[in-house]
């Protein structure tokens, strides 16, 4: 297998995730928008749940997103339509909804025996995201209702004697 066919096989779970997260948790269609190798390691938008992932791939998923997006996630989250900041409940239910992505993806690829970290969030403009050495990153831009956001991936599959697990 070359690395872009692991990687497509890692990433289209990932982004099955995220439409299903969205369609059935907050009954909100998304649009993928593009596709592109990330040049820097910044997150795209200023509020962004991360997961680590290991197993026979290890990996980095970040689900990053507009403002709007992501206090539209929380008050659709919480039924709590006065929600109009990030604040905690924001950034706590960034991280659920990550994790619900991701957890998705990994349903979708019990072959793989993965595992995922905690989610953590990171809100603020030009963080710098850590992606596995070797790994060369994607983003998957999307568009919604409520504004933009983004996956952005990256993986390297460990290798024993040059070939993958």
């Amino acid at each position: 297998m070359t690395a872009e066919t692991d990687n497509t096989i890692y990433i289209n779970p990932i982004i099955s995730g995220l439409e299903e997260a969205f369609n059935v948790q907050l009954n909100c269609k998304i649009e993928r928008t593009g596709l592109g190798l990330m040049e820097n390691n910044q997150a795209l938008y200023p509020v962004s749940g991360i997961i680590g992932i290991s197993g026979k791939g290890v990996g980095t998923v970040v689900l990053s997103m507009s403002e709007s997006v992501a206090i539209k996630v929380a008050s659709t989250m919480l039924m709590d339509p006065d929600i109009a900041e990030i604040n905690d409940e924001v950034m706590d239910a960034v991280g659920e909804i990550t994790n619900i992505v991701c957890g998705g993806a990994k349903a979708k690829l019990a072959q793989f025996h993965l595992s995922m970290s905690l989610p953590n969030v990171l809100c603020g403009t030009n963080c710098r995201l850590h992606f596995p050495q070797n790994s060369h990153p994607i983003y998957i831009p999307f568009k919604c209702i409520w504004g933009t956001l983004a996956l952005q991936v990256g993986f390297t599959f460990p290798s024993n004697n040059g070939k993958h697990q």
